[in-house]
Order: structure tokens, then C-alpha cells, then sequence
């Protein structure tokens, strides 16, 4: 089975080339890095769901998490400095890979009414965020252990220098595009 990386060395950047008209094998855009992050509201009132959220993106991402703490009290919130809310992982190199093949091959298929994913997330510079609002789509989580259903930002960072060259590398490396 061809995995991703040779699929990007063998198809993807062949056809960018051709497209975008690179002179050098180095302007063509690349994975840099995929950020998963889980912001956690609710941690305010119920402290223990930041753990059990951890645990559970670090079975996702298949690397440990880090927990995120609030820097200033917002007293409207309820929320106190230092307090955890979130938690986050940056994945790069092989593991990157591994979860982008993951994600477009066996998690997003998986959502409910899925028709593919809007193009219009993109920040100007190449790189891509999406939302996903149940964490229970990827096959590692257990459905009967987990309390509760969170969501979870997926950022993945390319050198891509505009959105179109980002979303024409995007798309020829399998993410499912709706337009």
C-alpha cells in the first residue's frame, strides 16, 4: 500500500509543478505541521473533563497532549488565571502523515451526513482550519468510555504562499473538498 508521503513525492509534487509552473523542487508547497487543539469551556465548573480530554487526544493524535491554562481571569466566565482549559498537540513529520491518512481516509468519511468539507477556511497563506464537533469519529476513542462528546480545531500548516496553490495541494493529497 502506498502511504502519503510517497504519494506526495511521486503524484502531488509532479503535478504542482505542472500546474503552478515551480521552477525548483522547493517551491512546491509541503505539510509543516497539523496543530490539534480542544478548548474545553465547560472546565470551569467540571475541572476532571481537561484530563479525560488529554487522555483522549493523545489517543487521536498518537502523541502526548499538552493542557493549555487560561493567562488572564475573566471574572464574567468565572474563570481564574492558570486555570486548565484546553489542551493541544503539534504533530509533525511521520506522525503528521499518519494522522492527515488517518483523517481524510477514515475519520471524516465517518461523519454523519458528510458531504465534504468547506474551501473557505483558508488564512491567506496557504494554511487550512477546520472544526470537527464529535471527537468519536476517529476509531480510537471508545464510544462507552468517553463522558462526554467535545470538539476538536484541526489547523494544517503548509508552505503554500496563497490559498489556491494551499487548496489545489490539499485536494491532490486526498482532503475532501465540497466546491
Amino acid at each position: 500500500m502506498i502511504t502519503l508521503k510517497e504519494k506526495y513525492i511521486n503524484e502531488v509534487v509532479p503535478k504542482l509543478r505542472e500546474t503552478f509552473n515551480y521552477t525548483n523542487e522547493l517551491q512546491v508547497p509541503k505539510l509543516e505541521k497539523i496543530v490539534l487543539n480542544m478548548g474545553l469551556g465547560e472546565a470551569v465548573r467540571n475541572p476532571k473533563i481537561v484530563e479525560s480530554a488529554a487522555q483522549e487526544l493523545t489517543l487521536i493524535a498518537g502523541q502526548k497532549t499538552v493542557v493549555t491554562r487560561a493567562k488572564k481571569p475573566i471574572a464574567n466566565f468565572k474563570l481564574r488565571a492558570d486555570l486548565p482549559i484546553g489542551c493541544k498537540v503539534t504533530l509533525r513529520r511521520g506522525r503528521m502523515f499518519d494522522f492527515f491518512e488517518r483523517l481524510v481516509n477514515i475519520a471524516l468519511p465517518r461523519v454523519r451526513d458528510f458531504r465534504g468539507i468547506s474551501g473557505k477556511s483558508f488564512d491567506g497563506r496557504g494554511n487550512f482550519s477546520m472544526g470537527i464537533t464529535e471527537h468519536i469519529i476517529f476509531p480510537e476513542i471508545d464510544y462507552d468510555k468517553t463522558e462526554s462528546i467535545k470538539g476538536l480545531n484541526i489547523t494544517v500548516v503548509t508552505t503554500a504562499k496563497t490559498d489556491e496553490e494551499g487548496k489545489v495541494f490539499l485536494k491532490l493529497l486526498g482532503m475532501p473538498f465540497k466546491n
